[in-house]
């Protein structure tokens, strides 16, 4: 199953074209509401990439937390 990629053929999309899915596959953004499937390698992929992100600590994601509280509560 290793790089299996879930496709559909031309005809297939033209009979299903409504369902959320086949939209969800038609654009590059996320949409909470459509589900996903892919393969396993496609979630490890997902989830090493938020891994290399950025990192914070908890410190520091508290002020920054507090700065905006204080903006927020200002407005």
């Amino acid at each position: 199953m290793k790089n299996k990629r879930n496709t559909f053929e031309e005809s297939d999309i033209a009979c299903i074209a409504s369902e959320p899915a086949v939209a969800y596959l038609r654009t590059s953004t996320w949409n909470p509401n459509v589900p996903f499937s892919g393969t396993q390698d496609d979630w490890w992929e997902h989830f090493m990439a938020i891994e290399n992100g950025r990192f914070y600590s908890l410190e520091e994601a508290n002020r920054e937390f507090d700065v905006w509280k204080q903006e927020y509560s200002k407005n």
